[in-house]
């Protein structure tokens, strides 16, 4: 069994958050996770980074079925190979967050 740092939203809580909602968390665990890359503090930017990684697998597991998956498993495999390999994709922290805010307008629409 998993160890989840998100117990309660592992137990079911995400799969009733919104998209936008789902994506704008995880976008600021990628914000965090940019912050302490920026400051040297490998130790936090690998926590934040797999926090977002974590939640991010929640989001496929709540959507199967829903949306193209290959986009959250591309997605995924981006975020671990910029924070934890070599950035093989050649990843801009900056566009990576970018593509997060952008749920901010999609969830202003849904309300």
């Amino acid at each position: 069994m998993i160890n989840y740092q998100h117990k309660d939203l592992a137990a079911g809580r995400w799969a009733t958050m919104s998209l936008a909602d789902q994506m704008l968390n995880i976008g600021s665990e990628i914000s965090r996770a940019n912050r302490w890359r920026a400051k040297g503090n490998t130790e936090r930017c690998h926590s934040a980074a797999a926090r977002a990684l974590e939640l991010l697998s929640l989001t496929i597991e709540s959507q199967k079925g829903k949306h193209s998956l290959r986009e959250f498993c591309r997605l995924h495999e981006v975020i671990a190979d910029l924070y934890y390999g070599d950035n093989t994709y050649q990843t801009d922290p900056a566009k990576l967050q970018q593509y997060f805010d952008a749920f901010i307008y999609s969830r202003s629409q849904q309300q």
